[in-house]
């Protein structure tokens, strides 16, 4: 049979070879001894409440195709309020997880002691046992000692950080940062040298919450750490502290590239990215399609202190913005539009806004200068991308007057470009305050309005039905 599949039946005639190879296949599996199994070990009990009924069958309907892309905000409110899943429902959730992992850190407090214990039987789902199993509160006294807030002195290990999932270290660290940034600190170094790569890039992230200057020795040193991921958001952090050796660095830099000539910028790129450069978070390598020195360009500028710009030039935000910047000034808007976002600077993202009207810019902004920033973008401008790309932008929920705003538009559009709708239909329904539901439905008659109160409707009884 096997000579006669290698040269082929023509010239070695078989008649009805698949038949007969399927039969000795067949034959063979059927002739197998049975070897006895080792029994699984039970899945331990459950501690988390499960949650009420008729929340789980909400969430069945969304994971069966019902309003599919509320499932995160499902998870999120659950995880919230210490839940988990209903048993028949975990393996589709751990499905979900595999891949959006967005989702994980909900589903890493839903699955319970069930989904952790079906995790480390499927390679697949393996990702939850890294997850948090819950939101760690702050520690107490109890917790930890009690040194002074003027060094990094040791801190008591709590069993969480010394044994916890990596999730659950990761909660336990920003709710210590969060509470005490000295302590956290103070922690971190002394388990520093032994984590692992991508946990220190994690935990330098967590910093962010209440960064100070006490925080730049330590920041400066991982600047030299091994992993890339560690150095770039190290060189993030530090691009926050005006006065950190870094950003001293960067401006030094920045002056070199760019001077002021009247109402003209002079722009001269660096002419290479040095090993001091990429240590400071430049990265030498451009993305595709685009040239080396506006990369490096771009990364000086997006790193230098906001503060460094108005006193070089002697000038406001709004006029540095307006000045010409010839052939380099999408490279310098970029730099400047990451700097903004990066040091969380509403001067300047309110001057860039203004040419070019980001969601990461007005995420800068007060919540209500937000609000009315996008509302006015809404009235002004028509339903075309980069509109949905800004209300997409916008976290969810929408205030009353971005909500209003929205749903006039819709109604203007609805009945001369319906067909246009769709994603504004969806975004309105997902991120405006689901209470607004019957509002939103006595508004108008049209599909689109009532299609938008469904949802919101939709929406207010799922976090209804969670409710303790």
């Amino acid at each position: 049979m096997v000579s006669a599949a290698l040269v082929g039946t023509d010239r070695r005639p078989r008649p009805d070879l698949l038949g007969q190879a399927a039969a000795h296949t067949v034959g063979a599996r059927a002739g197998q001894r049975l070897h006895r199994g080792e029994p699984l070990p039970a899945a331990p009990a459950e501690e988390q409440p499960p949650v009420p009924r008729a929340a789980g069958e909400r969430v069945a309907r969304i994971l069966d195709g019902e309003h599919p892309r509320l499932l995160a905000e499902w998870l999120e409110a659950a995880a919230g309020r210490g839940y988990r899943l209903p048993a028949k429902l975990v393996p589709r959730v751990l499905d979900h997880g595999t891949r959006d992992r967005s989702l994980r850190s909900s589903i890493g407090v839903l699955a319970g002691a069930r989904g952790r214990w079906l995790a480390s039987l499927n390679e697949a789902w393996g990702y939850l046992l890294e997850e948090a199993t819950t939101y760690a509160p702050p520690p107490g006294p109890e917790a930890e000692a009690s040194p002074g807030d003027e060094g990094d002195e040791a801190v008591a290990v709590h069993p969480l950080w010394e044994f916890g999932t990596r999730g659950d270290r990761l909660s336990f660290f920003r709710g210590l940062r969060a509470a005490t940034p000295v302590k956290a600190r103070a922690l971190l170094l002394q388990s520093w040298d032994k984590e692992a790569p991508e946990d220190r890039a994690a935990f330098v992230n967590a910093l962010a919450d209440g960064l100070s200057m006490a925080d730049e020795p330590f920041l400066e040193d991982a600047l030299d750490d091994r992993r890339r991921e560690v150095r770039s958001q190290a060189a993030d952090l530090l691009t926050r502290l005006p006065e950190s050796r870094l950003g001293r660095r960067m401006s030094e830099r920045a002056a070199r590239c760019l001077r002021v000539f009247g109402e003209r910028l002079h722009v001269e790129p660096p002419v290479s990215c040095d090993a001091a450069m990429e240590r400071d978070g430049v990265r030498s390598r451009a993305p595709a399609g685009t040239g080396q020195r506006s990369w490096w360009l771009q990364q000086v500028v997006a790193h230098t202190p906001l503060t460094f710009w108005t006193g070089h030039f002697g000038l406001s935000a709004k006029q540095i913005v307006a000045l010409n910047t010839g052939d380099w000034a999408r490279e310098i808007r970029l730099g400047w539009e990451r700097a903004a976002v990066l040091q969380n600077d509403p001067t300047w993202a309110r001057a860039l806004f203004a040419v070019e009207p980001l969601s990461d810019l007005l995420a800068v902004l007060p919540p209500a200068e937000r609000a009315d920033r996008a509302a006015e973008l809404v009235n002004d401008q028509p339903v075309d991308g980069q509109l949905i790309m800004m209300l997409g932008g916008l976290p969810a929920p929408w205030g009353p007057a971005l909500a209003k705003a929205v749903m006039e538009k819709i109604v203007d559009t609805a009945g001369r470009q319906p067909w246009n709708l769709a994603e504004l239909v969806r975004l309105a329904g997902e991120r405006v305050d689901p209470a607004m539901h019957e509002m939103t439905a006595r508004l108008s008659d049209e599909p689109p309005v009532q299609e938008v109160a469904a949802t919101l409707r939709f929406r207010f009884d799922m976090h209804e039905e969670l409710r303790p």
